[in-house]
């Protein structure tokens, strides 16, 4: 059994480092790509703070489809290109939004959402899922977010995939 827990005081370097330590370590060895989604989906819920959901939506026939997540139930389905991870999906590249309510055509699965952040997990040049994280804060995510997630995706999305 596992027994990750975050810093009480770590500033953001030092979450996502252990954060990756974590993912790594839980991931590693392992095939199955729902396992793996679920349980980085739950690794991110617990180290991170200040989230409303955090999941992924797979790439399924050419749209997103809903995969694990902790959180409130969510949109099943996202064509490419509409909301933000629809745009993460079909541009390839990770998608920062400080207020989700001026993002045109964002989709509102959870009222409460006001920031986002999604991550697209790419394999053989070509975008398989995204990592989404909401947040009811406006602005909660920045460019540490960004790398740290980033770097999250680059290390073990071949074991999401």
């Amino acid at each position: 059994m596992f027994d990750f827990a975050p810093a009480a005081d770590a500033d953001k370097t030092t979450l996502y480092d252990d954060l990756l330590s974590a993912a790594d370590a839980l991931t590693a060895g392992e095939a199955d790509t729902v396992a793996n989604m679920a349980n980085i989906s739950a690794l991110i819920w617990q180290f991170l703070p200040d989230l409303n959901w955090a999941g992924f939506y797979r790439m399924v026939g050419g749209e997103l489809v809903l995969g694990p997540f902790q959180g409130k139930t969510a949109c099943i389905r996202i064509p490419l290109g509409k909301g933000v991870c629809g745009a993460a999906a079909a541009s390839g590249d990770t998608q920062l939004v400080e207020d989700v309510h001026a993002f045109p055509g964002h989709i509102a699965c959870d009222a409460a959402s006001a920031s986002e952040i999604v991550v697209p997990v790419i394999r053989d040049g070509k975008v398989v899922a995204v990592l989404d994280l909401d947040s009811p804060l406006p602005a909660r995510f920045d460019e540490a977010d960004r790398a740290g997630l980033e770097t999250l995706i680059d290390r073990i999305g071949s074991r999401l995939t």
